[in-house]
């Protein structure tokens, strides 16, 4: 399941690449037009200036930008970054270490195909195809 930070991450970055013509857009901007509180958003957008997909200017005439063109972010690396993994089971997990059983297990394949399913579909949508 993507949490709601991942939701709201993709909700900033659709509504940044709305904006990309207006420069740095205030944070406060986004939170009444999304309707997300301002101080959640802190949390959300930091975590996708470290991701790199997002820069900040403070100060007067600062806020948020994207770093590339709306076209060429997907829908899957911004769920990525916020949710650390699309895997549908733990064994499957980046950081997981190997299941004693995987060799035996019959429904591995599956989730593996599940997997696979949701990453290409995620990964296959940019932001330009949800404006």
């Amino acid at each position: 399941m993507i949490s709601t930070k991942g939701r709201y991450a993709l909700r900033v970055m659709l509504d940044l690449a709305e904006q990309t013509k207006k420069g740095y857009v205030p944070l406060k901007d986004i939170a009444e037009r999304q309707e997300i509180s301002k101080k959640y958003l802190e949390i959300i957008v930091k975590d996708l200036v470290k991701g790199n997909l997002i820069k900040g200017s403070s100060g007067k005439g600062g806020g948020y930008m994207l770093c590339r063109k709306p076209e060429e972010y997907s829908v899957g690396e911004i769920i990525d970054l916020m949710e650390n993994s699309l895997t549908a089971v733990a064994c499957l997990a980046p950081d997981a270490k190997e299941c004693p059983r995987a060799k035996e297990c019959r429904t591995l394949p599956l989730w593996h195909e599940y997997d696979e399913l949701v990453h290409n579909f995620f990964y296959s949508k940019k932001l330009t195809d949800l404006i």
